[in-house]
């Protein structure tokens, strides 16, 4: 039992004379509920306050008093007022509040009514059990009013969010027993017609076609709405790099059969120059410089070139992406130099590459030509080059992007080449990567498992240019290590890349909640291991362990990770926008 007091009361005894203060005793929270919601407290300024005056406010008061308690969950509260007068020089009068709540109704049933398509549908069936399942009232749980509006409001944008846009919450009620101390629930949903995208109207385009928008878009005529499509469709279109805002919409004036979809875009202008200023613990200050070209004159093309420096490496690239022909296939070229100091050389490396590639709602492929070149000064005082060939394949089947809470994604890259100069070496290089999300139960927790496996085959490896060769560390890779200084270690200490590569990590993901609603906010904690080798016998396995929290933003996931490299104990923090894979 613990005793509150109306909100400044306290103060305001030493400043006025107040017509009256207020003590709750009950139990918290209901204690400072009631000082904070009751409306009597509105009354404690009036100096001439009678008594017949305060006794009808005690009246109301009690009402009020109860009608809260009911909102709680406590329908047979048994309450105890007490006046006295107060000293000339205090206040008027001292009231006094003595609660017994009783105990807190429960839900003793939950009565569920579906009316329109969503009724007899055995194709959607499916989704009324996920309904229900995922009903955050449970039965046997404490009833409370607040809790009860929210859980109806989730259920209904739950129903909106796939093939019935237009579904509405019909009826509700919320039957007490008193006496049993159980609430009964029901609730009937109307889902309306299914809805079907129809065609898709562009507004807001001006510099770049029509077309190039729907294509990216990617929602065609015909389809069930899922609020999912458009909301993917609104990221690849701002992710596309031609669009500064994106927001896609339905017509719900149109008819169900073949409802319009609205995209208002606004571009970007055609130029844009970006400025970036950083510090890293290993490296120092950062700077980079980025100018992207939405249309290259005579050409059509995007071209992004980026300059970054800091004290150990430098770089400079250039990007050329081609607009989506009607089956998405895009050409890329791209080049890029850079050069890397460490203990004992110096790295200069070159890359250029030339391919298609085509990012489809599941499913994505590239295939490229690439050639590299190495050069090591210093103590390993040589040069390496190779041309290769590749194809890329990335599988992703998540339930909803960019926010996935189930699914998995499986990513395979095949490639075959051959070192130049004066001793020619055939290789090969493959490349697997995997994720894989699973639900635990209806409380929306889950686990996180993702894989990596690299592997260059070859009679000789001294004359692979490192760019096809593997290192490990960082945010996507293990955490608590910087970028790429997972590897093999040579006789100096120096950390290069490897033949073969070996990462794993798993995350378990619990949802951060407020009021027994789901907040957009998830916490984590994570253990990453990781393993860089020039023969597999030689993978030794480095762990990086920690926690984290995912914020579910307008641009997608944020992730924040704090790690600790279990070789060096020492921490390091991982942010990044955006799911990627």
């Amino acid at each position: 039992m613990s005793s509150a007091w109306a909100q400044d009361d306290r103060k305001a005894l030493s400043d006025a004379r107040l017509a009256f203060v207020l003590d709750i005793q009950a139990p918290e929270p209901i204690a400072s509920g009631l000082a904070r919601h009751l409306e009597l407290q509105r009354y404690k300024g009036l100096t001439d306050l009678d008594n017949a005056e305060l006794q009808r406010l005690l009246s109301a008061a009690d009402v009020q008093a109860r009608e809260l308690l009911a909102t709680w969950g406590f329908f047979t509260p048994t309450l105890d007022w007490q006046t006295t007068a107060g000293p000339a020089e205090g206040p008027g009068w001292s009231i006094r509040l003595k609660v017994e709540t009783g105990p807190q109704a429960r839900i003793g049933e939950v009565r569920w009514t579906f009316t329109g398509h969503i009724q007899d549908s055995n194709e959607h069936r499916e989704q009324r059990e996920a309904l229900q399942n995922q009903w955050s009232l449970r039965v046997g749980q404490p009833f409370a009013q607040e809790a009860w509006t929210e859980s109806k409001s989730a259920a209904l944008r739950q129903l909106t969010a796939e093939h019935y846009p237009l579904a509405q919450l019909v009826h509700s009620q919320a039957l007490v027993d008193a006496e049993q101390h159980r609430v009964v629930l029901s609730l009937t949903l109307d889902s309306g017609p299914e809805v079907f995208l129809g065609p898709v109207h562009i507004v807001g385009s001006e510099r770049y076609n029509e077309d190039q928008a729907r294509r990216l878009a990617r929602l065609p005529t015909g389809r069930s709405y899922r609020q999912n499509d458009l909301l993917e469709a609104q990221q690849r279109l701002v992710l596309s790099g031609f669009y500064d805002a994106v927001f896609v919409s339905l017509d719900t004036s149109g008819p169900a059969s073949s409802m319009p979809v609205r995209i208002e875009l606004r571009e970007t202008p055609r130029q844009r120059w970006q400025l970036g200023l950083g510090v890293r613990s290993d490296t120092g200050p950062r700077l980079t410089l980025e100018h992207t070209q939405h249309r290259v004159p005579g050409l059509d093309w995007r071209a992004v070139t980026k300059l970054s420096v800091d004290r150990l490496l430098q770089s400079a690239s250039l990007d050329l992406l081609a607009p989506p022909n009607d089956s998405l296939w895009r050409w890329t070229l791209s080049g890029k130099a850079e050069h890397q100091r460490f203990s004992d050389h110096d790295l200069d490396s070159q890359r250029l590459r030339g391919g298609r590639t085509q990012l489809g709602e599941r499913i994505d492929r590239t295939y490229y030509l690439q050639y590299d070149t190495a050069r090591y000064s210093g103590s390993l005082d040589d040069v390496r080059e190779s041309v290769s060939a590749h194809y890329a394949w990335t599988w992703r089947r998540f339930d909803s992007l960019p926010f996935p809470t189930r699914g998995w994604g499986l990513g395979l890259e095949l490639g075959t080449g051959v070192t130049l100069g004066s001793e020619r070496v055939p290789y090969t290089r493959a490349y697997s990567k995997a994720l894989l999300l699973l639900p635990l139960g209806h409380q929306g927790q889950r686990l996180s498992l993702r894989g990596e496996l690299g592997a260059v085959t070859t009679r000789h490896a001294d004359n692979i240019p490192s760019t096809q060769l593997f290192l490990a560390g960082g945010d996507l890779s293990v955490r608590g290590y910087a970028p790429g200084t997972i590897g093999v270690s040579n006789s100096t200490g120096t950390i290069t890349a490897g033949r073969y590569l070996t990462v794993s990590s798993i995350e378990w993901l619990v949802p951060i909640r407020s009021r027994q609603q789901r907040s957009q906010w998830d916490a984590l904690v994570f253990v990453d291991a990781g393993a860089v080798a020039n023969a597999a016998s030689e993978l030794r396995t480095q762990i990086g362990a920690g926690f984290g929290a995912r914020w579910r933003s307008p641009v997608g996931p944020l992730e924040i990770d704090l790690a600790q490299a279990r070789d060096t104990k020492r921490w390091r923090l991982h942010m990044s926008v955006g799911f990627r894979f």
